[in-house]
């Protein structure tokens, strides 16, 4: 069990994983797409007020921003007007407390879709910002002949504590996942705060029909739906990414990840699959290597095999983390590799408990 489990993990690490050491870095050179960049916004004033400005401020030569107000009862109304004074290329779309349908974020992207100038649509979130007035320029260059959709990264700030590091090292490994195969042809998932696609898929496809009951998913069950094999690019870029502001607290950030999680049961049966063989073997490998340690006399052998994996993982997570600019957390590897397979098992479990309610 032990050297099998070590031989699933191989695959993945150095069949699939490291795919996205070979990413094609397309830069941002000048590209002449008009693109519409898109932000649903619910109870974001603060947000808006401190992060829009980065992306109105893009060094792109065409581009409008459209901010879906969603059913906000901040002051997220008058900051967005004064915006709009100064700022001719930004629309809003206000839903109000009492429009039929209105049943979320979907709803909001939809509408603000519907109205979008452009072809090419690009998504970020209200607590997110670009790292680089050339974020859109960067993002728009990796649309090449037969690519219909991007994946950026969208990453967290760096801040002091052992919580920035396990979120942040949550996020990077999740994008080496969707990254990896996004390459070899099966990609599953976006992150809604770093995310491209033509505005003809998503009218191709009946935009979030199908999934539009379920409070999270419009990206990763949105990107499930509308890929395939061919037309989904990543880029890597170091002005392609943008940064969030992470949860202070613990209790925040798993309620966070409740909501994110629970959109997996409604992926493809063969990403299902391919998420939950690496988790698995992982968790055998563990346990067989303690077993083996107590019960097998070559246990020298049963030392190096594992040393071998963890030399194989921080080359491939540590290239990827420099790549797209992730420090200071490779050392925290061993200990994340375990605590994050627990929470999430964790999560799922208590996903099955905890009412919707709770956590939306």
């Amino acid at each position: 069990m032990f050297f099998l489990s070590f031989l699933l993990q191989f695959i993945y690490y150095a069949a699939i994983y490291s795919g996205v050491l070979f990413l094609k870095d397309f830069g941002n050179k000048n590209i002449s797409k008009a693109v519409s960049v898109i932000i649903s916004a619910r109870n974001e004033s603060e947000n808006l007020k401190f992060f829009l400005p980065f992306v109105l401020n893009q060094n792109y030569k065409e581009f409008e921003v459209i901010v879906a107000n969603d059913r906000s009862d901040d002051d997220s109304k008058d900051i967005l007007e004064a915006f709009q004074k100064r700022y001719s290329n930004l629309s809003v779309v206000t839903i109000d407390f009492n429009e039929k349908n209105a049943t979320g974020k979907k709803y909001a992207l939809t509408k603000a879709i519907n109205i979008a100038k452009y072809e090419h649509l690009l998504f970020t979130d209200a607590d997110c910002y670009p790292v680089s007035q050339f974020w859109i320029q960067s993002i728009t260059a990796a649309y090449s002949a037969g690519k219909d959709i991007v994946l950026g990264y969208g990453g967290y700030e760096f801040k002091k504590g052992f919580l920035n590091k396990l979120i942040r090292f949550d996020t990077l490994f999740i994008a080496l996942q969707y990254f990896a195969f996004a390459k070899l042809g099966i990609a599953y998932m976006g992150v809604g705060r770093n995310l491209s696609y033509k505005k003809k898929l998503f009218v191709k496809h009946s935009g979030f029909s199908g999934h539009m009951h379920i409070l999270s998913g419009d990206d990763d069950l949105h990107i499930n739906k509308i890929s395939n094999i061919t037309n989904t690019a990543v880029t890597i870029n170091k002005d392609s990414i943008t940064k969030s502001v992470p949860k202070k607290k613990f209790k925040d950030w798993i309620v966070q990840k409740r909501r994110h999680i629970t959109t997996g049961f409604y992926y493809k049966f063969i990403h299902k699959i391919l998420l939950s063989l690496e988790p698995l073997s992982k968790l055998i490998f563990y346990l067989a290597f303690i077993a083996g340690l107590v019960f097998c006399k070559y246990v020298l052998l049963l030392i190096s095999v594992f040393m071998i994996r963890y030399i194989i993982q921080f080359f491939i997570i540590g290239l990827f983390a420099k790549k797209i600019e992730e420090k200071k957390i490779l050392i925290f590897i061993p200990i994340f590799d375990i605590l994050i397979p627990a929470l999430n098992l964790f999560v799922i479990i208590s996903n099955i408990f905890i009412q919707k309610k709770e956590w939306n």
